[in-house]
């Protein structure tokens, strides 16, 4: 098993010669052989073992056991505490998560304390086995299918090249023995039903399942690669900022795949990227949302807008002087009038004589009107938008000078009401000037 894993070890660059290596070490027999395994090899090995205090008397068992097993060896050993049981209550987590998530925690920060080049655990070819299974049950794409990967950042694992029996046959020869986490001869956890269960009864198929399982694993690994740089291709094609172009989408060779990609870093699932992609062939503006984004069909596009609260927005103007709101800042002064027109839209020049004070600053409304200046009579804000071809989200932000009377004078960064405009005649304006944030 040593030559083994010291090819493993080479082959996959896990290890340099040199520098401390932090091993994860419970006390079962996948954990001790990784131990002895490295030091057989030359490398510098800490200890760290986390008591989760999840098994009462067996917790301490398992404690007592790595502390002789160390010391025996010579090798330091770090123990971590740990009141797992709050820390999922208080998180909202399973067990099973809180437990991973202490001891990654407890393993990075001994790395980082002992400046130790890695962290070694001791998962092996049955555990990644049982990972791809445990996908395969569950849904995944091709990434889920490639079983546990011997490295991720300073994770290594120098045993994913042997199995649990190969492990046991060693142990058994060199006369260690080792504790046995009896939560793991249950089918109270999914992955031990797979374990004790699933896999044996396919073992009656194929009696060399889990090598088959690995090796699969392995092949899935090496046409990932090829699949990921595809698909980061065909992404640059498709997507620029948080806009993606349906023409460009509809022209790759799988769409969907290339959207389910894009999209489940968003916390999109398979159903909701489905009925994304359904929408595109849809007439109309379609919206999708999920907790923290809205995919948005608007033309020939899909917008990813990050979902935010509508900041309520109603702020008395001054006569002269600045309001500052989340997106941007309303200046306002008066003056009288020179016969200038300012042509941009972030000004609105309106007649003093006509405005009945104080003006407010709001945002627009469902059924809000106004008289476009340029145009005959009044129309509903959101088709006047509509028409200006913005998007959802412009809509979203989209503010409104009122007066006294309710009616809308300005639609900020568009056209000012007719009746409010300065004309001739005109002595007095009131000068409104939008900079956007």
């Amino acid at each position: 098993m040593i030559h083994k894993v010291a090819k493993y070890i080479e082959r996959n660059g896990l290890l340099p010669h040199t520098g401390k290596v932090v091993v994860g070490l419970s006390g079962g027999a996948d954990s001790v052989a990784l131990l002895i395994a490295l030091r057989k090899l030359g490398y510098d090995c800490e200890a760290i073992h986390c008591n989760f205090h999840l098994r009462s008397e067996e917790s301490d068992r398992d404690e007592r056991f790595v502390k002789d097993l160390c010391e025996r060896l010579g090798t330091t050993l770090h123990i971590v505490h740990f009141d797992t049981a709050e820390y999922a209550k208080s998180k909202g987590i399973s067990i099973e998560m809180a437990a991973r998530e202490l001891r990654y925690e407890a393993f990075e920060k001994k790395r980082e304390e002992i400046k130790a080049i890695a962290i070694a655990v001791a998962h092996h070819c049955d555990d990644s086995a049982e990972t791809m299974l445990l996908n395969l049950i569950r849904g995944t794409g091709i990434k889920g299918l490639h079983g546990i990967r011997p490295r991720n950042g300073h994770i290594v694992r120098p045993l994913l090249c042997v199995g649990r029996d190969e492990i046991l046959d060693y142990l058994k020869w060199r006369g260690e023995v080792y504790v046995t986490d009896s939560t793991n001869l249950t089918c109270d956890y999914t992955r031990n039903k797979i374990r004790l269960e699933i896999i044996p009864e396919l073992a009656g198929i194929n009696p060399s399942i889990k090598e088959s399982l690995a090796a699969t694993a392995q092949r899935i690994n090496e046409a990932e690669e090829i699949y990921s740089k595809a698909v980061a291709d065909a992404i640059g094609r498709v997507k620029q900022g948080n806009s993606i172009d349906i023409g460009a989408l509809k022209r790759e060779v799988a769409p969907t795949t290339i959207l389910h990609e894009i999209l489940s870093p968003l916390g999109f699932n398979s159903t909701q990227v489905a009925n994304i992609a359904e929408a595109i062939d849809s007439e109309g503006c379609r919206e999708i949302s999920n907790k923290e984004w809205r995919i948005i069909k608007e033309r020939d596009r899909l917008l990813a807008v990050k979902i935010e609260e509508v900041p309520e927005i109603t702020e008395t103007l001054p006569q002269e002087g600045s309001i500052t709101t989340p997106y941007g800042m309303l200046q306002i002064s008066c003056r009288t009038f020179d016969g200038t027109i300012a042509k941009e839209r972030c000004i609105a020049m309106l007649d003093s004589a006509m405005l009945k004070m104080p003006l407010t600053l709001r945002n627009i409304k469902k059924g809000d009107r106004f008289a476009p200046f340029g145009m005959r009579g009044t129309k509903l804000v959101s088709d006047y938008l509509t028409d200006r071809k913005r998007s959802r989200i412009e809509k979203h932000r989209q503010l409104a000078v009122t007066d006294a009377t309710g009616d809308i004078v300005w639609l900020v960064g568009e056209r000012p009401a007719a009746p409010y405009c300065v004309k001739k005649g005109t002595s007095d304006v009131t000068v409104l000037e939008w900079r956007a944030e």
